[in-house]
């Protein structure tokens, strides 16, 4: 059973005394049959850098996304079940990733269903339980208190254990160096 989560979201009065302006559960979440076992959960979407701070006081409604919007960030966490290998080897990933708007990020003919790359900058770290970081030729244990900076690189996430895992992200859209205007690439900064 996917866990549920308390979000307390912080604002100004017409006096701009600070105050909170919801305290609720995070109600966009996606479970879906094609994923059997992940529940994603959402928290806060941003459009833009600099984010607004006093802007909307509610960003997550819509389309439940895996990217962040563009010049923008996601914050989420995802629970991860313990993986049944034979259930996984029936699943297709890019029927799957599509549902979430992301079909082409699936990598074909992978070693995990769903090894996927987002073109984002992703801060991670593990609340509970462990789980494996598949690389495309390498992979990583992690466990409650790890932290990952997920750089754009193809992974997958695979949870070998007898417990759910479950990972806060930040995830912020991101480039590469080669699609950067020429003088910020240079590390000038643009103003």
């Amino acid at each position: 059973m996917a866990r549920r989560f308390r979000r307390v979201v912080t604002g100004h009065d017409d006096n701009g005394v600070a105050v909170v302006v919801s305290d609720q559960e995070a109600t966009q979440a996606l479970q879906r049959p094609s994923r059997p076992g992940v529940t994603l959960t959402n928290f806060w979407l941003s459009d833009g850098t600099p984010a607004e701070y006093d802007g909307a006081q509610e960003t997550c409604e819509g389309d439940f996304v895996l990217h962040p919007p563009g010049n923008g960030s996601v914050f989420r966490c995802v629970e991860f079940e313990p993986e049944d290998p034979n259930v996984l080897a029936t699943l297709d990933g890019k029927a799957a990733f599509a549902e979430m708007g992301a079909a082409a990020n699936i990598v074909e003919g992978a070693r995990h269903p769903f090894m996927h790359r987002t073109d984002s900058l992703d801060y991670a770290i593990v609340l509970k339980g462990e789980i494996y970081m598949l690389l495309d030729e390498t992979e990583v244990h992690l466990r409650a208190g790890d932290i990952v900076v997920q750089r754009g690189t193809n992974h997958a996430w695979s949870n070998r254990g007898s417990e759910t895992c479950i990972i806060a992200f930040v995830l912020v859209d991101g480039v590469t160096r080669r699609d950067l205007p020429a003088e910020q690439a240079r590390g000038i900064p643009r103003r």
